[in-house]
C-alpha cells in the first residue's frame, strides 16, 4: 500500500531505529551537500531537514525505454537503492521494482496518487509516443501519453530520467516512427528537471531527488533543466586525458600506440568537448571507471540528438555541428575551440619535433 504521510515517523525516528545515529546523518547529509555542490554549511541543514521530514512519495513511470535507467539507480551506492527506498521515499509504484501486478499494480499507482495528491515526485524514463494518440506503447489498456497527463496532473514535480526521457532519446532518432518526444513536451504546467545519459549516472538521480526531499525545490538547473552540480562541467574538462589533448597527442585508432599509451580519443570519436556531465568524475560503479577510461571515446549520450549526431567513430568537426540543429550554443562554443585547440596542439608539437630532429639549432 502507498504510504499516506498519515501517522508515519519521520525519517530520523526511521534512522534511529535502525541504529543509525546523528554523526552518521551528518556525514551522510556532508556528502549529499559536496555531491549537489552546497557550501559546507548546507551539510548541518541538510541533516535537519533530512532528520524532520517524512518519506517522499514517489510514482516511477517507465514508457519508450530499455530499463537501464532503473538498473542505474539500482547500482547507487551513494544513497544505496535500499537506502533510498527504505529510508528516503516511498516508492509506491514501479513496474520494474514493485511485487504487485496487474489490478493491483494499477490500484497502488491510483492509491499513491489520491493520498499524495499535489506532494509526490513523478519519475519518468523513456519517450513518449505520440503518433496515432501514443498507441505504439501502452501498458495496462492506457497509452503511456494518458498515463503520464493523467498521473503528472497531481504531482509536484516531474524528473526525467534518462536521454530518452528527457530529449527523446534513441526512440526519437531519425525517422522517429512512433513519434517519441520527450516528457517536457508533454508535461508544461509543471517543474521538470532532465537527468540525461544513456543510462544517467545514479548518483545524479539519487542526489536530485534527496535534494528535493531536504529543501522542497529542484536544484539550480542549467539550460537543458539539468541539475547544474551534475552537469556544468563538460566530459572533456574534467577527463584525465585532456593533457594529451592538450599536447596534441591522440590516439589514431583504438589498437595503436596512443591507444596503449592512453592518449587522447578525440580523434577516434570521442564527443567529451560537447557533452556535459560527471561521468569523468563520479564514474561508475562505485567511482571504478567511465567509458574513456576503460578505452572508449565519449559518446554524448548525455546531450539531445546524441544518437543523429554523424557518427560515433567520426571525429567532431565543423560539419558535424552544422548539421545538428540540436547542439546547444555551449556545446557548439566547445566544438568550434577545441577544433581550434587540436590543430594548435598539432602545429605546437610539429614544431617541438621539428626543432628535436635539429639538435645544433637553438631558438
Amino acid at each position: 500500500m502507498p504510504d499516506t504521510g498519515q501517522d508515519r515517523p519521520t525519517l530520523g525516528d526511521s534512522l534511529a531505529a535502525r541504529g543509525i545515529s546523528r554523526r552518521s546523518l551528518l556525514k551522510y547529509a556532508g556528502y549529499l551537500a559536496g555531491l549537489m555542490a552546497l557550501p559546507p554549511m548546507a551539510s548541518r541543514a541538510m541533516a535537519e531537514a533530512l532528520a524532520g521530514a517524512g518519506r517522499q512519495s514517489v510514482i516511477w513511470l517507465s514508457f519508450q525505454e530499455c530499463t537501464g535507467c532503473v538498473e542505474s539507480l539500482t547500482r547507487s551506492f551513494s544513497p544505496t537503492i535500499e537506502d533510498m527506498i527504505f529510508n528516503l521515499i516511498s516508492l509506491d509504484y514501479s513496474e520494474t521494482l514493485m511485487a504487485a501486478s496487474g489490478t493491483a499494480a494499477e490500484e497502488a499507482r491510483l492509491a499513491a496518487m489520491e493520498a499524495n495528491k499535489g506532494k509526490f515526485i513523478l519519475v519518468v524514463d523513456g519517450s513518449v509516443s505520440t503518433r496515432d494518440d501514443g498507441i505504439y506503447s501502452t501498458n495496462a489498456g492506457k497509452t503511456n501519453l494518458a498515463v503520464l497527463k493523467e498521473t503528472a496532473a497531481e504531482a509536484a514535480a516531474v524528473i526525467s530520467v534518462g536521454t530518452c526521457a528527457a530529449f527523446g532519446g534513441i526512440p526519437a532518432a531519425r525517422p522517429n516512427p512512433t513519434g517519441a518526444v520527450p516528457v517536457s513536451e508533454i508535461v508544461t504546467d509543471k517543474p521538470v528537471v532532465n537527468i540525461s545519459g544513456c543510462p544517467p549516472i545514479p548518483d545524479a538521480i539519487a542526489g536530485t531527488i534527496a535534494y528535493f526531499i531536504t529543501f522542497g525545490k529542484l536544484p539550480e538547473l542549467d539550460h537543458l533543466n539539468r541539475p547544474r552540480a551534475f552537469f556544468g562541467d563538460s566530459i572533456h574538462d574534467r577527463c584525465y586525458r585532456r593533457p594529451y589533448y592538450d599536447k596534441g597527442l591522440f590516439a589514431k585508432s583504438f589498437d595503436d600506440e596512443g591507444a596503449r599509451n592512453g592518449w587522447c580519443l578525440y580523434e577516434v570519436g570521442c564527443k567529451g568537448p560537447v557533452t556535459y556531465n560527471a561521468c569523468a568524475t563520479l564514474k561508475w560503479n562505485g567511482g571504478v571507471s567511465f567509458p574513456i577510461q576503460s578505452g572508449h571515446g565519449c559518446l554524448g549520450c548525455s546531450e539531445p540528438g546524441f544518437w543523429d549526431q554523424g557518427g560515433f567513430y567520426k571525429p567532431l568537426s565543423a560539419s558535424v555541428m552544422g548539421n545538428n540543429a540540436v547542439l546547444g550554443g555551449a556545446a557548439a562554443a566547445g566544438l568550434v575551440a577545441g577544433a581550434a585547440s587540436v590543430a594548435m596542439a598539432r602545429r605546437r608539437r610539429a614544431a617541438a619535433m621539428a626543432a628535436a630532429s635539429k639538435p645544433g639549432e637553438t631558438k
